[in-house]
C-alpha cells in the first residue's frame, strides 16, 4: 500500500506523466445527454417522494403530521445505513457491462414499482397504514440508493480529467432538474385530471406513468454507458472500504457540507405546499414556484465557466450566498407575487448551484482517497457523499418543520392559527437561510484541498507510469 502523508509532487518529473492524455480523455456529447438521464430518472420519481411525501402523508394519506414526520425521520435513517451499504457492493461488482453501470439495469424496474407502491395507498387500519407507509417509504428509499449510488460512483470512471467530469456533472444536474420539474410541477394536476375527486387512485396512476418513463431513461443511459478506469479498481476487503477514507479530509468536509445542505434545501422544499396553501391562501401558487424552478438549469448550465473564475469550493459559496439572498427577497416581497418569483429563481439557481458543486467534488475525492491511501473506493466514498447525505439530510429537513409546526398547533385540511402560519413560514423562509448560511464554513475549509488536487492527479499518474515500467 502507498500512502503519503504530505502534499508533495513525485520523483517521476511531470513531464514523464501523460497529463496530456488526462486533458484529452474526453467525453462525446451523446454520453453526457445519456448520463444526464440517470438523475432525470432518478429525479422523476425521487423529488416526487422529497417535495410531497410529507403532504401526501397527511393531507391524502390521512396521517397526523407529527405521525408522519417521525416516520420519515424513522425510515430515513434506518434507509440512509443502506448507502454504505451499496457502495461496497459496487466496489466488489465485475461485470461484462462495469462497475457501475449494470445497476441502472437491474435496479430500473425495483426503483419505479416500490415508488409506485409508495404513492399506492389501500385502505386499512390506522396502524397498519403506519406500518404500510413505513415499509414501503424505506423500500422506496433502498432502491432509489441503488439508482444514485451509481449515478456518483460511476462519473470518476467515466473520466481521468477532472475538468470533464465536472461538465459531464453539469449535464447531469441539468437531466435532474429537468426531472424535478416534472415532478414538482405537474404531479399535482396530473393526479387531479386522472383521479378526480378520488385523490388517492389520482396519485397511483400519476406516479405510475412517471415509473414507466423512468424505467426507460434508465435503460436508454445503461445501453450507451461505458466506464474507463475500471482497471485501476480492484476488488478489496470490506475493512478496507473504510480505510479509504481515512485522513480523507476533503471528503469528511464535503459529506458534512453536503448533510447541511440537504437539510436546509428540503426543509423548503417540504414545506412548500403549506406555505401557499395556508400562508399565501393560493394552491395553485404550489405547481407555479415548483415549475418556476427550472431556472436552476441556466445555473448548472453555467457552472464550468462559474469553475474556472472561482474554483469549485468557491462556486459552491456563491450559490449559497445566491440561495440566501433569494429567501431575504421573498421575505421582504411579502405578498407580491413578482417580488416573491424573482427570489424564488435567485434562491433556486443559488442551490442548484451549490447541490451540483456536491455532486462534482465528491468525485474528486475518490482520487484523494487513493492517493492518501492507496485504495480506490469509489463506490462506497461516492455512496456516503451522494445517497447517505441526501437521506440524512432531507430525513432531518422533513422532520424539524413537521416538529415545529406540530408544536404550534397545525392542523391538516383547516384554517391554520397565527402560530401554525408563522411556524410553516419559519420553516420555509427562515429555516433555510440559517443553514445554508452554517454551510458555508465547511467550504472555507475545502480550499486548500481543491489547490492540491493537480499534485494528486500527478503523483497518481506517477503511480501508474512506475508499475507499467
Amino acid at each position: 500500500m502507498i500512502v503519503v502523508k504530505k502534499f508533495q509532487s513525485s520523483a517521476v518529473h511531470e513531464s514523464q506523466i501523460d497529463l496530456a492524455g488526462i486533458r484529452e480523455d474526453a467525453l462525446p456529447l451523446h454520453r453526457k445527454v445519456t448520463y444526464s438521464f440517470t438523475d432525470l430518472a432518478g429525479n422523476l420519481l425521487y423529488c416526487i417522494m422529497s417535495s410531497y411525501i410529507l403532504y401526501f402523508f397527511t393531507d391524502v394519506y390521512g396521517l397526523s403530521a407529527g405521525i408522519a414526520g417521525t416516520l420519515l425521520l424513522i425510515a430515513r435513517l434506518f434507509d440512509a445505513l443502506d448507502a454504505p451499504i451499496w457502495g461496497i457492493i459496487i466496489d466488489h461488482t465485475h461485470s461484462k457491462y462495469g462497475q457501475s453501470r449494470p445497476w441502472f439495469l437491474w435496479m430500473a424496474f425495483p426503483f419505479a414499482i416500490f415508488v409506485w407502491l409508495l404513492f399506492t395507498t389501500p385502505h386499512l387500519s390506522e396502524t397498519a397504514k403506519v406500518v404500510y407507509a413505513g415499509v414501503m417509504y424505506i423500500l422506496a428509499g433502498i432502491s432509489y440508493t441503488g439508482v444514485s449510488t451509481p449515478i456518483t460512483s460511476v462519473l470518476p470512471n467515466l473520466s481521468s480529467n477532472s475538468d470533464e467530469r465536472t461538465v459531464a456533472n453539469s449535464f447531469r444536474m441539468v437531466g435532474g432538474n429537468i426531472g424535478n420539474f416534472f415532478a414538482v410541477t405537474f404531479i399535482l394536476p396530473l393526479a387531479t385530471a386522472l383521479g378526480g375527486s378520488n385523490t388517492r387512485r389520482g396519485w397511483s396512476l400519476a406516479v405510475l406513468l412517471y415509473a414507466a418513463i423512468a424505467v426507460i431513461l434508465l435503460l436508454i443511459a445503461f445501453a450507451d454507458m461505458r466506464e474507463k478506469n475500471i482497471q485501476r479498481t480492484k476488488s478489496i476487503p470490506i475493512k478496507q472500504s473504510f480505510k479509504a477514507a481515512k485522513r480523507n479530509w476533503p471528503w469528511f468536509l464535503i459529506v458534512t457540507a453536503n448533510i447541511i445542505f440537504w437539510v436546509g434545501l428540503m426543509s423548503r422544499s417540504s414545506t412548500l405546499a403549506y406555505y401557499f396553501q395556508y400562508n399565501m391562501h393560493n394552491a395553485d401558487y404550489i405547481s407555479l414556484f415548483n415549475g418556476f424552478s427550472i431556472i436552476q438549469v441556466a445555473g448548472m448550465a453555467s457552472i464550468p465557466m462559474i469553475v474556472k473564475k472561482l474554483s469549485k469550493w468557491g462556486t459552491t459559496v456563491f450559490g449559497l450566498i445566491a440561495a440566501i439572498l433569494g429567501q431575504f427577497m421573498m421575505v421582504i416581497a411579502g405578498n407580491h407575487l413578482i417580488a416573491l418569483l424573482a427570489g424564488w429563481c435567485i434562491a433556486c439557481i443559488g442551490s442548484g448551484i451549490a447541490c451540483s458543486m456536491f455532486f462534482a467534488m465528491v468525485g474528486d475525492t475518490v482520487d484523494y482517497g487513493e492517493w492518501k491511501n492507496g485504495i480506490r473506493a469509489s463506490g462506497f466514498l461516492t455512496a456516503i457523499g451522494s445517497s447517505f447525505c441526501i437521506k440524512i439530510g432531507s430525513g432531518l429537513g422533513s422532520f424539524i418543520p413537521s416538529i415545529i409546526m406540530k408544536a404550534f398547533h397545525y392542523v391538516p385540511n383547516h384554517a391554520q392559527t397565527a402560530s401554525a402560519l408563522g411556524a410553516i413560514k419559519f420553516s420555509f423562509i427562515w429555516l433555510p437561510i440559517i443553514i445554508f448560511a452554517i454551510n458555508i464554513i465547511p467550504m472555507f475549509m475545502y480550499k486548500k484541498y481543491e489547490e492540491h488536487e493537480l499534485v494528486v492527479i500527478r503523483d497518481l499518474m506517477a503511480r501508474k507510469t512506475q508499475e507499467e515500467i
